[in-house]
């Protein structure tokens, strides 16, 4: 019998986190499901992830902490004893609820604590252990989340703060590659349009906006970024590393309506 292989999954408790540890846990990974304040629903997948047939533990960490970050991947790395993939897929929501409400400056500083640093704190602490971790069987490895617009950005509010967090995303994955190479590899997938809680509700003009602006017609799921991620940690993709995938089913350049404004 194969040695078991061990996920984190940060910010598993909905939407393309929770795909990613379900879309794992069917291919054989224990996942260690990290959530922050829905209990409820980093339960409900956690039982996702046994009835694909593995299994995991909870752990709570709130990720704009740099040292509740350090504290995650010690309880993770105590219960596991070893991590084959960590995902970093928390980000912080600004789009829906009462942070929506927010002004440009409160959002910017929740992004930048959770989506940036939070990142760059988890995966240097993991990075560091993954690089003394010893298995000529499976190569570990890190995957990051990012935006496919980063790089050419967007208009209005939410394009300035998010081309701004994903961007420094991708340029720190980048580097940790460099630094970790060749022990560990590390990515970034980067979606496009995806249906997740904020695209459910969102206007028609944005519905139309997600579905002409791929090529494929169609918003994307948290399964299709999934998907991509899960062949990332692969060994099939051994030899991809310090790369930013877009997930955006081809990206079609959107020209804004001149009444469109500078605003939200």
């Amino acid at each position: 019998m194969s040695e078991a292989r061990f996920a984190l999954v940060t910010g598993a408790s909905g939407g393309i986190g929770r795909a990613i540890a379900e879309q794992l846990a069917r291919r054989g990974l224990r996942i260690a499901v990290h959530w922050f304040q829905r209990l409820d629903a980093a339960e409900s997948t956690l039982r996702a992830v046994r009835e694909a047939g593995s299994d995991g533990r909870l752990f709570q960490a709130d990720l704009a902490d740099r040292l509740a970050c350090r504290e995650l991947i010690e309880q993770v790395w105590d219960w596991a004893g070893r991590i084959d993939l960590h995902v970093q897929a928390a980000g912080a929501d600004v789009l829906t609820g009462e942070a929506r409400q927010l002004p440009f400056d409160e959002k910017l500083d929740r992004l930048w604590s959770v989506d940036v640093a939070g990142t760059v704190h988890c995966c240097r602490a993991m990075g560091r252990r993954m690089y003394e971790q010893h298995d000529a069987a499976y190569r570990p490895s890190i995957t990051t989340i990012g935006w496919d617009q980063s790089e050419i950005g967007m208009e209005r509010d939410a394009g300035e703060l998010f081309a701004t967090v994903k961007a420094g995303v991708a340029a720190f994955t980048r580097s940790l590659a460099h630094s970790l190479a060749p022990r560990v590899r590390v990515n970034c997938v980067a979606p496009g349009w995806i249906r997740t809680a904020w695209g459910r509700t969102a206007a028609p003009h944005w519905e139309a906006r997600a579905t002409s602006q791929a090529l494929l017609n169609r918003w994307g799921t948290p399964q299709d970024v999934a998907a991509v991620v899960a062949f990332l940690a692969s060994p099939d993709a051994d030899f991809i590393n310090g790369q930013v995938v877009a997930v955006n089913g081809g990206f079609r350049t959107y020209v804004p309506r001149l009444d469109d404004g500078p605003g939200s």
